[in-house]
């Protein structure tokens, strides 16, 4: 019986490991279907899109309103949220 259990667990952890894995942000995100704009300095920590002075990968901003990390919004509007930039900032 002890050995089923154990062999049952290890089933259940395969499982949701590779649940997680799946789930895990790496690389770029998907561009947008809309017409878009990369808008800086606006990105909740770990929301970014993609791209930083520091990394290449989405979800990797450090902090809330990182200059240089950006997230896709539809054209036009990046300039309308404060705080909001089309080009990168230091920090």
């Amino acid at each position: 019986m002890k050995k089923t259990n154990v062999l049952l667990g290890s089933a259940m952890a395969a499982a949701l490991s590779m649940a997680l894995q799946a789930s895990a942000q790496g690389g770029p995100a998907p561009v947008p279907k809309f017409e878009h704009e990369k808008c800086y300095g606006i990105a909740k920590a770990g929301k970014n899109d993609c791209q930083t002075a520091n990394s290449s990968c989405a979800g990797t901003s450090k902090r809330n309103g990182q200059g240089d990390a950006w997230v896709y919004l539809p054209k036009g509007s990046c300039e309308k949220v404060v705080g909001g930039s089309l080009q990168p900032r230091q920090g």
